[in-house]
């Protein structure tokens, strides 16, 4: 049988603790979050590897969604500098696995998805491990979710190329939207804080993680 506690402890020993994540809300949120309860029954021997993991496949239903490395993951987490009566927005939440550790870092998390089956296992998921801070709703990702704004912070679970001026209506003034924003080896995490109606980018560290579908520049035409 596999000792997934073991596991976790060596995931935050070895993946996280090892890269400068030093916020003690985070590392203990991710030895206590069961990490293998957000991922498809035939990867959860793998949960706890270092890479992303896949949670939906390409198809009709659009390209494959993942969830992120740990180590990344956390990184971005710590870049948020969530507090604990932050209200935060999670987008791309996929089974949940961000939200349930933003739910113990802040007071109350707004989660959207676009796919229908990643929103029940989330909900599945967070029911299990006993987190009722999370609402998870269905829409539009690059939509947000307008009725619960203004957020003290926008995470973006996966990369992106461009911030949509829907998800920068619904961040508090002074606010902090986290995001790797560049594709691949090019993905740089960076925090944005809104001044005004304007964002203020302040880039940290690289960060190569899966690109959020639908936060893609638009194609340039060139004469």
């Amino acid at each position: 049988m596999i000792d997934f506690a073991e596991l976790r402890r060596g995931m935050v020993d070895g993946q996280v603790r090892t890269n400068d994540v030093t916020d003690p809300g985070i590392v203990d949120a991710m030895l206590e979050i069961p990490r293998e309860r957000f991922v498809p029954e035939a990867l959860k021997a793998l949960a706890y590897i270092d890479d992303d993991l896949i949670v939906r496949q390409a198809g009709p239903g659009g390209p494959a969604r993942y969830l992120l490395e740990p180590m990344f993951l956390a990184k971005l987490l710590q870049l948020a500098d969530v507090q604990a009566t932050d209200l935060v927005l999670t987008i791309g939440a996929g089974t949940g696995y961000a939200a349930a550790l933003l739910a113990r870092l802040s007071s109350q998390v707004v989660s959207v998805e676009d796919d229908s089956e990643l929103v029940a296992a989330a909900n599945s998921a967070l029911a299990d491990v006993d987190v009722g801070n999370v609402a998870t709703f269905q829409g539009p990702l690059t939509a947000g979710w307008a009725s619960e704004a203004p957020y003290d912070v926008i995470f973006l679970n996966g990369s992106i190329e461009v911030i949509p001026d829907a998800l920068i209506a619904q961040l508090k003034d002074g606010g902090r939207l986290v995001a790797v924003k560049g594709r691949g080896g090019a993905g740089r995490a960076s925090t944005f804080t809104k001044v005004g109606s304007a964002l203020s980018e302040y880039p940290t560290f690289n960060a190569s993680v899966p690109l959020l579908p639908g936060f893609e520049a638009p194609p340039r035409f060139t004469f």
